[in-house]
Parts: structure tokens; C-alpha cells; sequence
């Protein structure tokens, strides 16, 4: 049986409301303030890039009702594409999903898409305490280039205001 760390493919799909519940579910149980339909559905309306990753399964791969289906959120983004950059404004994997590659997987098609689509950088923000996504980052070749003072909202627990790291790389992009 394949896992989902074999699946060669992802398959990228376009956000719609009805995959909504699905994110929502997964967006809940993954961050400390998560983001609420009405802010999904303000980035679709707004029409920034949001897509829906799911495995890209051969029939015989398959297994409905499993992380092996193919109607099954592994993980979504949401890009803001301005003039000359590509700001990730949401990436996140399925918990269960996590420490595979997919988050590596991800960001480097997000950079394809960014090449494609002639933007020469992708910025983002991340929290400090959000150790994993920093040293992908870093990892896939993101550098500081600012910190957003306050910018998460007050921990429940602390009460306390988070401080984002800004994030850049720049992209090579075809002449």
C-alpha cells in the first residue's frame, strides 16, 4: 500500500467555498489563531491564489476515505500576488500529514508559480515560536529581512502580542 510520504504527485486545485469546511478543519487544530471562514472567503472573493493540495493518485492507489483518497485536504495555501512579489499569506498541512516533505514540496511549486507567473520574490511572515516553519524557510533559502513588531494576536495563555519574522527570497525568473 503507498503512503503518503511515496505519492509522487500533488495535485493542486483551486479554493473553493465548498472545500471550506475541510480547511476550516484542519486550520483550526493547527494554529494558536486560526483563521475564521469569513477569512477565506474574503481571500477568495478578493481573488488571491488559494489552493487546495491533494495526492495525485493512480486508480490503483487510491483508498477512499483515507489520507489515499483523492478528495482528501492534505494541505492549502493562499498567495497575495502583488506587482512584483508573491506574499503567502496562509500555508498549512494536515497535522497528521506533517514532517514528509510536503511543506517543502509546496513552497517549491509556490516559487514555480511565482517564477511562471514573472514575480522575481515571495515575502512572509512567521512567528518566532513557530520553529519547524522557520528552519524550512531557511532551509529553502529565505532570509530575515524585517520583523512586524506585535503583529500576531495576544496568546490566550500569555496574553501577549506575538512579533513576525519577515521572510524574502528572491526567484530567478526566465528571460
Amino acid at each position: 500500500m503507498t503512503s503518503p510520504k511515496e505519492v509522487a504527485e500533488l495535485s493542486f486545485m483551486p479554493m473553493q467555498q465548498a472545500d471550506l469546511d475541510a480547511v476550516l478543519a484542519i486550520e483550526s487544530v493547527s494554529h494558536i489563531h486560526p483563521w475564521t471562514r469569513g477569512n477565506f472567503s474574503d481571500s477568495l472573493a478578493a481573488a488571491h491564489w488559494a489552493y487546495c493540495i491533494r495526492p495525485n493518485l493512480s486508480d490503483g492507489d487510491a483508498t477512499p476515505g483515507t489520507f489515499l483518497d483523492s478528495q482528501a485536504l492534505w494541505a492549502y495555501c493562499i498567495l497575495y500576488p502583488a506587482v512584483d512579489e508573491l506574499h503567502l499569506l496562509n500555508i498549512t498541512v494536515s497535522p497528521k500529514l506533517r514532517k514528509l516533505g510536503l511543506g517543502a514540496r509546496m513552497m517549491e511549486a509556490i516559487e514555480g508559480v511565482a517564477a511562471q507567473q514573472k514575480m522575481p520574490r515571495i515575502i512572509l511572515e512567521v512567528r518566532p515560536t513557530n520553529e519547524p516553519a522557520f528552519a524550512l524557510y531557511k532551509k529553502l533559502g529565505y532570509e530575515q529581512i524585517g520583523i512586524r513588531k506585535g503583529y500576531y494576536p495576544a496568546n490566550p495563555e500569555t496574553g501577549i502580542r506575538e512579533d513576525a519574522i519577515v521572510m524574502a527570497k528572491s526567484i530567478k525568473l526566465q528571460l
